[in-house]
């Protein structure tokens, strides 16, 4: 095959590599990205899942990892309701089926191993570790401590489980040794507080890895072996490894031969992010290039954190490690690869590190993608983008992410689109709220660029500025076939009406876009999602800030995985907080606010910002009901909620019309 433009400019991401007897295409590895949680409960593979997995096997890496599997008949391993088994020659068909997929599409195939330890046991009522260290997360089972029987039974049924991985096709196996999973619990002195030579020092924390390594390496000496290891655990504040101790702890797995180390972050409860969009793309690249260093004669695999294609053939041409170790920005964008490849990398949707995947997987529900709603759905023929039977004329209105995400999913399948937004730019209520977002604008503010170059691209016409009404509908009544209406959502003033000082409350939307200037003192009604970014951004521009909430808790409309973040900078940006709190009235001097008990406080302001409620812009539906064929909505105009659900509901109507 000639090389590809994008092949040129990335020389390193596309350069042929070799783990151990097996030659590989490029130096990109698929990680195993979690788990699907799309499988059955007593761990056979689905339809679902070979669904997904056959896309995984085409995205173009070298070298592709098989989601987890647990390896024991019992279920200690096992962590999610719906996670692959291995411990049983009746689940290798599905698993064959797999391998062959990757083999398929030429790339290397490695099975990974998961026993979860502290955070297994989910069918049990209990979890096995080293010692009996109590959970900090209440929704974890309490924990026995593991035997020496026992880690002798474990380290076996590792073994058997990576034998059936190669018996099933697999070219080698991975075992993961992070996020508090079994080998992380044993390497760390947080979970480890044995006294027996399972414990105390680093050499005998480790001694239960290295037993596990040589084992799965003598029953297959011929094949790749991978472990996944901390580059830092982030559990300082429970007593965890030190970076020096990770570190020590991937020498002595270099030691035992293991073929890559592929470098991670974090654990479950630790008190801080590691792949949030809070952190910043190649925060963590320092942790790989000292694994590159201290284990030079072994491959390093990473990716933490690490979205770009570009950013990582830098790395890659630095030496800072062998492997691009990519997953979730994979999930997001499966045809990743082939972008950079063809120089298409404008095309790309970029993983924004919402972490909705996690929020999903660790309520126990199949994983899912804000940026790739076909995720999951891969075996469902209504999902997949396919000519229209029947080319129609569509009108769009809105050019938010709902609107947008329709406009080019109609676009792809032959439609003619056209969209209409009041606003100069595509984007809606999402440009604000990105524009002033603390973890990273250029994220969520690479959601409106995505389809600013796809609606160019693929000739979807944008008439901005023009405001959609009955009035417009008039004017070029029966030139569309369809009506789209994806108007989003609005702070509800109106709920205010009758309410002394009325006239003096502020939008948190017009706030966020910059179109309204406010004073020294704020106080901002409402702490969902909205009302955060704007408390936040405020106070950290140098405004005095105050938020008031009805509600008992702040944060209810903001995804699970990301609601810690916003508590964290309301106390880090020393912002009062009043929950069970209504504003009353608005005065010369401020807020008149009342608590749960009746007792009035004034909260001194210049601009009182409503941010709640919100409601959804459903007023076009009952103007156009009787001017076009078909009528349709999607997104906050429909009920608010959040930039997930606009764009799935925006590509499934795209995906039908």
């Amino acid at each position: 095959m000639s090389q590809r433009p994008g092949e040129a400019q990335l020389p390193h991401l596309f350069k042929p590599g070799r783990l151990g007897r097996y030659p590989t295409r490029n130096s990109i590895k698929y990680g195993a990205c979690c788990v699907s949680n799309y499988n059955t409960r007593d761990g056979y593979i689905t339809p679902r899942e070979l669904a997904r997995t056959r896309v995984i096997a085409n995205t173009g890496c070298g070298i592709i990892t098989n989601q987890g599997a647990y390896p024991d008949a019992k279920g200690e391993g096992k962590s999610y309701f719906r996670m692959v088994a291995l411990y049983d020659d009746k689940f290798l068909p599905q698993f064959e089926t797999i391998a062959g997929y990757i083999h398929e599409a030429g790339a290397v195939a490695i099975q990974q191993i998961l026993h979860a330890g502290r955070y297994g046991g989910i069918d049990l009522g209990y979890c096995v570790q080293p010692s009996v260290v109590p959970q900090t997360l209440p929704h974890f089972r309490p924990p026995r401590e593991m035997s020496k029987d026992d880690i002798r039974r474990c380290i076996q049924e590792h073994v058997d489980a990576s034998r059936r991985a190669i018996k099933a096709g697999f070219d080698g196996v991975e075992v993961t040794s992070f996020m508090g999973y079994l080998l992380a619990s044993f390497n760390s002195k947080f979970t480890n507080q044995r006294t027996d030579e399972y414990g105390g020092s680093l050499e005998n924390r480790g001694r239960f890895m290295r037993e596990l390594i040589d084992a799965v390496k003598q029953a297959l000496p011929e094949h790749p072996f991978i472990v996944r290891l901390n580059g830092a655990e982030l559990m300082d504040q429970w007593g965890g490894n030190s970076e020096d101790e990770c570190f020590e702890l991937m020498k002595q797995a270099a030691g035992c031969g293991v073929d890559m180390i592929s470098v991670t972050v974090g654990w479950q409860e630790a008190p801080e992010s590691s792949i949030g969009r809070d952190v910043a793309p190649g925060y963590w690249n320092y942790l790989a290039a000292r694994a590159k260093r201290e284990c030079p004669d072994t491959l390093i695999a990473f990716g933490n954190r690490l979205p770009d294609p570009r950013m990582a053939n830098d790395c890659l041409a630095k030496g800072e490690f062998d492997y691009w170790e990519v997953c979730r920005p994979m999930l997001a964008d499966p045809e990743l690869v082939h972008k950079a490849a063809e120089d298409r990398l404008d095309e790309v949707r970029r993983c924004i590190g919402s972490l909705n995947c996690l929020s999903r997987v660790f309520r126990d529900l199949p994983y899912s993608c804000t940026m790739n709603p076909a995720l999951g759905h891969e075996v469902e023929p209504e999902y997949a983008v396919t000519p229209a039977a029947v080319k129609k004329k569509i009108m769009v209105i809105g050019a938010g992410p709902a609107g947008m995400e329709f406009a080019i999913t109609a676009r792809r399948r032959g439609h003619e689109v056209t969209v209409y937004d009041r606003a100069e730019r595509i984007g809606g209520n999402l440009l604000g709220y990105a524009s002033r977002d603390l973890a990273r604008p250029d994220d969520l503010l690479s959601v409106v660029r995505h389809y600013e170059v796809m609606a160019a691209k693929l000739g979807v016409e944008m008439k901005l500025k023009t405001e959609a009404n009955a009035k417009l509908m008039r004017s070029v009544l029966h030139q569309y076939d369809v009506c789209v209406v994806a108007a989003g959502a609005r702070i509800d003033l109106g709920a205010y009406d009758g309410m002394p000082g009325r006239e003096r409350l502020v939008d948190a939307l017009e706030v966020a876009a910059g179109r309204v200037e406010v004073g020294r003192r704020v106080v901002v009604v409402g702490a969902g999602k909205i009302g955060l970014v704007v408390a936040e951004f405020l106070k950290k521009d140098g405004a005095e800030v105050t938020l008031v909430e009805a509600d008992k808790r702040i944060a209810g409309d903001v995804m699970p995985t990301f609601k810690w973040r916003h508590t964290a900078w309301v106390e880090e940006l020393e912002i009062p907080v009043l929950t069970s709190t209504r504003l009353l009235r608005v005065t010369d001097d401020g807020a008149v606010v009342a608590d749960a008990k009746g007792v009035e406080t004034t909260l001194p302001a210049d601009t009182v910002i409503a941010a709640a409620p919100r409601v959804a812009n459903q007023a076009l539906f009952a103007e156009f009901e009787w001017m076009v064929d078909e009528l349709h909505g999607c997104g906050d105009a429909l009920m608010p909620r959040g930039m997930d659900a606009a764009i799935h509901e925006g590509y499934r109507l795209g995906a039908r019309i």
